[in-house]
């Protein structure tokens, strides 16, 4: 299975198992991981929601060659129903972040309520160099996470970012020695899962409220944007440079 689901102890484990495609994402997976977190939703002995990679890579985000076959075209779209599941969660989300987090790999964090992350990890949100427009709600999230002009240069430039500096922005919580990483987020969602289940989600509704509708609004906009721009001739030439193992060229575009 290229998801791994498994439920013990009050916590559902998420796992990315696709290792020789640097577990990059299908509409398949997506569409698993959305009923996943729907079910877990409504499950009473769910209590804590884990994502883990492997530990060289956490996600090289979309798989393109399955994101240009099954493109994404509305908000009924597998990758979407995933981000309004993750973004709409009434259980704590964590993830252990292990490797690099490449695109939505970097987007989903900001809807988890703790982040670990091995001394490994790398982070990169590349939508600009691809022809695209930030997803997830990033747009309006990232900035308020780690204020406006470090927002801007990394989803304007969308170049890599390192572990210490992630942390720094206050987009990870922890960084572990790689080999810790799995053990210290387990027994973090341990501890939620011991608390009192409604006390625990009452506190992240609240933590939350004021920021809902605006994270449903910048979503929306954003998918509109995100569909159209995929079938534009900048996308088109990233997409075919990226298959063709050359640098795009986009100064022929206005």
């Amino acid at each position: 299975m290229e998801i791994q689901i498994t439920k013990e102890n009050g916590v559902m484990t998420i796992g990315f198992n696709r290792e020789e495609k640097k577990n990059a994402f299908t509409a398949a997976m997506y569409q698993t991981m959305a009923d996943a977190l729907k079910q877990a939703d409504i499950d009473s002995e769910v209590r804590v929601i884990l994502f883990v990679g492997k530990p060289q890579i956490f996600t090289a985000g979309n798989d393109l060659e399955d994101f240009l076959k099954n493109p994404p075209s509305g908000k009924e779209a597998p990758v979407f129903q995933f981000l309004w599941q993750i973004s709409h969660c009434s259980k704590p989300l964590i993830a252990a972040v292990a490797g690099a987090a490449v695109g939505v790999g970097t987007t989903m964090l900001m809807h988890c309520e703790m982040v670990y992350a091995a001394d490994n990890a790398k982070f990169s949100m590349p939508f600009t160099q691809l022809g695209l427009c930030p997803e997830a709600a990033s747009s309006l999230l990232l900035p308020n996470i780690v204020g406006y002009q470090r927002a801007a240069e990394k989803l304007l430039l969308g170049e890599a970012f390192g572990v210490d500096e992630a942390h720094d922005m206050g987009l990870v919580n922890k960084i572990l020695p790689a080999d810790e990483l799995l053990a210290y987020a387990q027994k973090q969602a341990a501890k939620l899962a011991a608390l009192p289940a409604a006390s625990v989600r009452l506190t992240k509704q609240l933590m939350k409220k004021n920021r809902v509708a605006a994270v449903e609004s910048q979503m929306a906009l954003e998918i509109q944007h995100f569909a159209a721009m995929l079938t534009a001739p900048e996308a088109k030439e990233a997409f075919t440079a990226f298959f063709e193992k050359r640098k795009p060229d986009f100064s022929k575009f206005g």
